[in-house]
């Protein structure tokens, strides 16, 4: 079971009331991962917003030609030690047609603890308090924010090694 604390400590619900974040700790529910596990795959209908509290976790992008994942796929690294709220947040397309996931998850630590939360139940709470949902899309929009920042320091990287070997 999730206790309140820990889910009050989630960046995303910090703005909530006590009887608010227990209205979501209900629907929360800790997936433990082991090295090398894949939490979702690119494409996967996206169900559930996941928050990382423990190890890292690598979002890659799939090889057209199915072969498996290696990190060189890696756009961006989770680690919990290291990066701001709102990289820990993963799965924020479930709230997004057409509702996939847009990369793949991988722990790359020993041990990865997720919260995972249904989308469906967080919409229901949405609708029965909209100043719950609004708090939290306010969030989500900076979640949102930091993933595109990441993207575009990915692809910039990638075209600086591009221009540097002459490609």
């Amino acid at each position: 079971m999730v206790s309140l604390e820990l889910v009050k400590s989630i960046e995303a619900f910090r703005e909530l009331t006590d009887e608010q974040v227990a209205m979501i700790k209900d629907h929360c529910e800790i997936c433990e991962y082991d090295l090398g596990d894949k939490l979702f795959r690119e494409g996967d209908e996206s169900k559930h917003l996941w928050i990382v509290i423990q190890g890292q976790v690598d979002l890659r992008f799939e090889m057209p030609d199915m072969r498996p994942s290696s990190g060189h796929q890696t756009i961006s690294k989770v680690d919990v030690e290291e990066q701001k709220p709102e990289a820990k947040v993963l799965g924020w397309s479930c709230f997004i047609p057409p509702h996939k996931m847009r990369l793949s998850a991988y722990c790359a630590t020993d041990l990865c603890k997720i919260i995972r939360i249904k989308k469906d139940a967080l919409l229901d709470i949405f609708s029965k308090h909209p100043e719950i949902g609004y708090k939290f899309l306010q969030y989500l929009i900076t979640v949102v924010g930091f993933r595109f920042h990441q993207f575009q320091d990915h692809v910039a990287k990638g075209l600086g090694e591009d221009l540097m070997s002459g490609w």
